[in-house]
């Protein structure tokens, strides 16, 4: 499905609308209090105003530290549309007294309601991205995370905008107080849409103990370890995020030289940025969830963030300018598409990350797995806060020399998490190829099983070969691989990566030869997929050598089915024996290629001559 019929479709549009409509009114509550007591009432608390600003920022984060934990497990034990809707009433309560307290300038009322509010959002954070995997297939799992991520920034930026133009209004109370009522009862009325979903079955009863959730919740993202890092990955962004985003006033007054109304457009910019970032995420990425584009946001963020740096001017305009004044001065186009660059970067790297931890997850932990990921990305928030106090404050940094710091932290973390987790590296090589030298098209995927072991035979055509089927197959899946092929130096890494298994003759490597053997066996009883190549080396002249008898032997000790496979369009690619060999300029740089797949054979039917016979007929060869 599409990504415009996928925000169409009754099981999907409710819910993007529930969760946006909450956003946008989060931050027009928010931000329509923090001006208020920043200048209409900055003498109605008995404090000063800079106190009185770090405590509402305070009091909205500090639910998500306390009570994410707590909310996950929640989301885990009861059905998640009805804990929507539950929310939803919650927030008409909330805000209903927040529209009194407006009009009669109950300003202490208002800190506990943000308080409130911002535990009603932390409540409604797991649940949010732990229904999606049950409302939608995993084929629309990307689209729907690119989706939610956009409508989140875009209600971000409308909420904060809508809040500071209401506060300049005639009777500001009373119209800030009537906007929060009116979008939460909409909120309340598109959540009654929603569909209603199963419980998961696993999640346990729930019980409120905040300390003691939040610490199993920490325990069950440490479990994992991919889902783990990928969670610092995401609580890195967010730390970029706020690390930009709290500077922008400054950073505009003090370096930029410009007004109020270019404060909202370099806002404007980087929430645009990242609302395309998440959709070009699905344009990107086809129907899956592609790990591949995480690297190339990372990288984006780090080139992005320096460019800023230079983009900066070295010297103040003398007056503040104006948004036009602003876009006409040498610097200015610069720098709102550097911060637009950033945001559509950082949109590429955080929706395949949700969208991993939604996927691979166990649907019994699910919204906890979200939970733990809220509670790091709080903290990372107030990490930023000090970070920002230790690098301008104490050390004295200008701003720009600041956000060059941050690009380059964020080329430290990257090559870290990457280190860590090489799948990413491998997807993002894989990616690479199959969109610059390889176009690859296919055909009759559907017919390798969606869960459970299974073996895929194929020809062997080129150096390549695994990392294209690698690319093109939905699941992972485990490649037996020649040890002349899988030794070679920098491959070699990659290969490890994907658990290449390698393989030699028994003549020429017994010990090789039996454990390869062994580690199919082990492979396909843990119900993972494995890709193996009959022939057992690589093509010299681009047709097809005889199958060898050692699929014969993984069968008969581990009967499973087996599909085959055909590879097309490689002979004569960079990467194969074609001409001088591999790896020669010659040949085809660029190449149009296939993969084809047949019904799967029962493991009784797989010999090796059968199986021959059917990728000879999907590469349309005589029989």
């Amino acid at each position: 499905m599409s990504s415009l019929k996928l925000i169409v479709s009754r099981r999907f549009l409710p819910f993007f609308l529930t969760q946006a409509s909450g956003a946008f009114n989060d931050n027009v509550f928010k931000n329509a209090l923090m001006l208020l007591l920043a200048f209409t009432a900055a003498n109605a608390l008995p404090w000063d105003t800079d106190l009185t600003m770090n405590l509402a920022a305070g009091l909205f984060i500090l639910p998500f530290l306390l009570f994410s934990a707590t909310a996950g497990t929640l989301a885990d034990a009861v059905c998640k549309t009805r804990l929507i809707r539950a929310l939803k009433l919650l927030e008409i309560v909330l805000m209903v007294i927040a529209a009194l307290a407006f009009y009669f300038q109950q300003y202490l009322l208002l800190l506990g309601l943000l308080f409130l509010m911002g535990s009603q959002s932390a409540f409604f954070g797991p649940v949010k991205y732990a229904i999606l995997p049950q409302l939608l297939s995993d084929k629309e799992l990307l689209a729907g995370n690119a989706w939610v991520e956009m409508g989140t920034f875009v209600a971000i930026l409308l909420g904060t905008i809508v809040g500071g133009l209401l506060v300049g209004v005639a009777d500001a109370p009373l119209w800030i107080g009537g906007v929060v009522v009116l979008f939460a009862l909409l909120g309340y009325v598109v959540s009654r849409q929603i569909p209603t979903v199963g419980e998961v079955a696993g999640g346990g009863r729930f019980r409120f103990a905040p300390w003691q959730q939040t610490k199993a919740t920490v325990s069950i993202s440490y479990a994992n370890r991919t889902l783990y890092l990928s969670i610092m990955a995401i609580s890195w962004f967010w730390f970029l995020g706020a690390s930009y985003l709290t500077q922008f006033p400054n950073f505009t007054k003090t370096i930029l030289g410009g007004d109020n109304t270019v404060v909202t457009a370099l806002l404007v910019a980087f929430s645009v940025g990242v609302g395309i970032g998440s959709m070009l995420c699905e344009r990107l990425s086809g129907d899956r969830v592609e790990l591949g584009i995480v690297p190339l946001g990372s990288i984006g963020l780090t080139v992005f963030g320096i460019s800023l740096y230079f983009s900066s001017p070295a010297q103040q305009p003398e007056t503040l300018l104006n948004l036009t004044q602003f876009l006409a001065s040498a610097f200015g186009w610069w720098v709102l598409t550097d911060l637009t660059l950033i945001g559509i970067f950082g949109g590429l790297f955080i929706v395949p990350l949700y969208a991993l931890l939604q996927q691979r997850a166990e649907p019994a932990q699910r919204a906890r797995v979200i939970a733990a990921n809220n509670i790091f990305n709080a903290l990372f928030m107030v990490v930023s806060a000090i970070a920002g106090i230790v690098f301008l404050t104490l050390l004295d940094l200008a701003i720009p020399e600041y956000f060059l710091i941050l690009a380059i932290m964020n080329a430290v973390v990257a090559l870290y998490v990457y280190s860590q987790l090489p799948e990413f590296v491998l997807r993002f090589v894989i990616y690479i190829l199959s969109h610059t030298m390889y176009r690859v098209s296919s055909r009759g995927l559907d017919n390798i099983p969606a869960e459970g072991a299974a073996v895929l035979v194929a020809n062997h055509v080129s150096y390549v070969d695994a990392l294209l089927i690698g690319g093109a197959v939905r699941r992972p899946v485990r490649f037996v691989m020649e040890k002349a092929i899988y030794d070679l130096p920098l491959a070699n890494w990659l290969f490890k990566a994907a658990r290449t298994i390698p393989i030699c003759s028994k003549q020429k490597d017994e010990a090789v030869y039996e454990a390869a053997f062994a580690s199919i066996k082990r492979e396909l009883e843990q119900g993972n997929l494995v890709c193996i190549f009959p022939e057992g080396r690589l093509t010299k002249t681009g047709d097809m050598d005889s199958f060898r008898p050692g699929i014969e032997r993984i069968l008969s000790e581990t009967p499973v089915p087996v599909v085959p496979m055909a590879l097309q369009g490689l002979w004569g690619s960079f990467f194969s024996h074609h001409g001088k060999g591999a790896f020669k300029f010659k040949g085809r740089f660029w190449s149009r290629i296939s993969l084809h797949a047949s019904e799967a054979l029962p493991a009784t039917a797989a010999t090796a001559a059968e199986l021959e016979r059917r990728v000879r007929l999907l590469r349309g060869d005589a029989v």
